[in-house]
């Protein structure tokens, strides 16, 4: 396993292992790695002959009172688990590398970029979309591993993939979650002793949810309704959004007459958290 700091590396590696006819596989992550990414490395290194892992913060994707400069980064950590994970490969670009000076081309989106995540971090999506557009034309990746985590996110790539008639399998995987419940997040390491134990009314408001959702409930309103009334307990949460949305278009739904999603976004103290579940899991 080797990190490469240059797209001309990444080129000349991948160039090497098609020519030996080998499949590769992307895991685009941003650093700070932990068992969530770990599983996506391990579908990558089952599926695939070599695993590609990006490993960079990038700044398109946060707003200007976003946390880009606080977000953790520790590549000799990072490094460690992808090669104890099977990666074989990780690229671990400096901003500059990614964006040159004078860039000005972007991958947008309408419509799924603009329920859930979209309404609260307007500039995400489009910084997403640009820099997995680029890993996708830098590495050519066979496929692409993704958490379910990130159902919204998971939602526009697959969109931009299709749209764009890009040649690549977009791997949905599953959420990993502490033993409490909590859903693993980079940004968990923000918490206080007291807000990690707060956090748990994310994932309490999750299972919530679903228990209503395996004893029949249609009406979204009602399961919406009992999932917000857990969180306001919790004095040291507050709620970004509790929506149900169609898994297709990301748009509110009433009823569950249709895979659905059913995505959360909570601040605890400072520290915005999200979770989800897919009725189609449930």
């Amino acid at each position: 396993m080797k990190i490469v700091k240059t797209i001309a590396e990444v080129r000349a590696q991948v160039k090497e292992w098609r020519a030996q006819g080998l499949t590769v596989g992307l895991v685009p992550t941003m650093g700070y790695l932990h068992e969530g990414h770990a599983s996506l490395i391990d579908a990558s290194h089952r599926d695939n002959d070599r695993t590609v892992v990006s490993d960079f913060v990038n700044p398109m994707q946060f707003g200007p009172t976003e946390d880009l400069e606080s977000y953790p980064r520790d590549i000799g950590h990072d490094a460690a688990l992808v090669e104890a994970h099977g990666g074989d490969l990780i690229f671990n670009p400096e901003p500059e590398e990614m964006y040159h000076e004078g860039f000005s081309s972007f991958v947008d989106m309408t419509v799924l970029t603009q329920e859930l995540c979209g309404l609260s971090r307007p500039v995400h999506f489009r910084g997403v979309c640009t820099v997995v557009s680029k890993l996708f034309n830098i590495v050519k990746p066979d496929r692409a591993y993704f958490g379910k985590k990130d159902a919204q996110q998971l939602a526009v790539i697959r969109h931009m993939v299709d749209d764009l008639n890009m040649d690549i399998e977009i791997i949905g995987c599953p959420i990993i979650r502490e033993a409490d419940g909590l859903a693993k997040s980079s940004r968990n390491t923000y918490l206080s002793e007291a807000e990690r134990k707060a956090a748990l009314v994310l994932s309490k408001s999750i299972f919530t949810g679903m228990d209503m959702v395996k004893k029949g409930e249609r009406d979204c309103s009602a399961i919406i309704a009992s999932m917000k009334k857990l969180i306001e307990a919790e004095p040291l949460a507050r709620i970004d959004y509790v929506k149900i949305v169609d898994c297709a278009t990301m748009q509110q739904i009433t009823s569950l007459d249709r895979p659905a999603l059913c995505a959360i976004a909570v601040y605890i103290g400072s520290t915005r958290l999200i979770d989800n579940f897919f009725t189609e899991d449930v």
